[in-house]
């Protein structure tokens, strides 16, 4: 992300030139659909007469029949939207990660563990037909999410009836229900958009670039589940300060026009996205960094021989021990005898009697009793 910035502002670039384009085709859309609506004089009227009572019924008229042109126009501008994000974005991710595996498979091989023989790393010719079908598959289980989340709705509703209406346990069900679907899709679509990586780095096609993302999963599950974590939580983190930092604007609303209001979110609603981009192609390039990267051997442990324990364990003589003097062990026994007899000190009287030069007369006559 920041080695090579403009990849980050390629992945910008793409992504928000298709999103101006569904701004502005929704806008259209929106435009001319109200430009077909019939209003009356009699609508009019009841317009500006302030009644919400009239107001309401002038609009029921106003749209009345018109869900027909709504439901075909929005499924023209879906299609047509859908067709273009599959073709603007698999030529997006294979420019992206091309550069992503040249620059990889040249760090290999200035560390030694790349192909020998190159001095330009080669990527194989990418495979835009599978990256098509993998981003027609990420349509089409968008379009199924968007589905379950109207089933959910219906669901939801269903558990409140006009006759027992209970809007809270309807509500706690339509959000269980948007869970699980968003879950199930956000899995989907990770498993999809890395799959990608195989097809440009490997030249798989497209449900083989599937399997080989699963496998990379299986093979490699500690850094891949890593650099998702720590992705997804610098992504919750971008998230709550941009949600923090848009409250300053919306909190002087009443102090400053509407306009400068409006631009101080739109400006930091694109900070927000264009940070999102931006790690969005740090976690790619993660993947990449991955499947092209050996992985570090352990460590071996190397255990000492028996015939070295010996001499690694013993314990070395002390140069300040005189070799020349006698030890107990070298004297015999007369020697260590008169070693370890007391000498007489100067002040004993070697004429004082002890117990043994006492007569025995002087003792008393032991008898058979004693």
């Amino acid at each position: 992300m920041f080695r090579q910035p403009s990849l980050g502002l390629a992945e910008i670039a793409w992504r928000w030139s298709f999103a101006l384009a569904l701004v502005s085709l929704l806008g259209f859309f929106f435009l001319e659909y109200l430009d077909t609506l019939p209003v009356s004089r009699g609508d009019l009227l009841l317009l500006r007469s302030r009644q919400p009572a009239l107001i309401s019924q002038a609009i029921a008229h106003i749209f009345r029949g018109s869900a027909p042109r709504v439901v075909e126009a929005g499924i023209v501008l879906v299609a047509a939207m859908a067709v273009a994000w599959i073709i603007l974005a698999s030529f997006g991710r294979a420019a992206t990660l091309r550069v992503l595996l040249r620059y990889f498979r040249e760090y290999a091989a200035v560390l030694g563990k790349g192909p020998k023989g190159e001095e330009t790393p080669h990527v194989a010719p990418v495979r835009l037909r599978s990256l098509f079908g993998l981003n027609f598959f990420r349509v089409g289980v968008t379009l199924a999410a968007a589905v379950g989340c109207v089933g959910a709705l219906v669901m939801a509703a269903a558990a409140s009836p006009d006759k027992d209406p209970s809007p809270g346990s309807a509500l706690l069900l339509f959000l269980v229900l948007a869970m699980l679907v968003w879950l199930a899709w956000s899995a989907v679509n990770w498993f999809l958009s890395l799959a990608a990586v195989f097809v440009v780095g490997r030249g798989q096609d497209t449900f083989g670039a599937v399997a080989g993302a699963v496998d990379l999963c299986q093979a490699r599950a500690g850094p891949v589940f890593a650099a998702g974590t720590w992705f997804g939580l610098t992504h919750l983190a971008a998230f709550f300060f941009a949600s923090s930092v848009v409250m300053f604007p919306l909190a002087l609303a009443g102090v400053l026009p509407p306009g400068v209001v409006l631009a101080g979110v739109l400006l930091i609603t694109l900070a927000y996205f264009a940070v999102v981009d931006f790690l969005y192609v740090g976690r790619l390039a993660a993947y990449v960094a991955i499947m092209e990267l050996p992985e570090a051997p352990p460590v071996p442990i190397v255990l000492p021989s028996a015939s070295i324990l010996p001499t690694a364990l013993s314990i070395p003589t002390a140069t300040g021990i005189d070799r020349d003097e006698l030890i107990l062990s070298d004297v015999g026994p007369s020697t260590q005898q008169s070693a370890l007899s007391i000498q007489p000190a100067d002040s004993i009287d070697r004429d004082e009697p002890i117990l043994s030069d006492i007569q025995s007369d002087v003792l008393p006559p032991k008898t058979s009793q004693d």
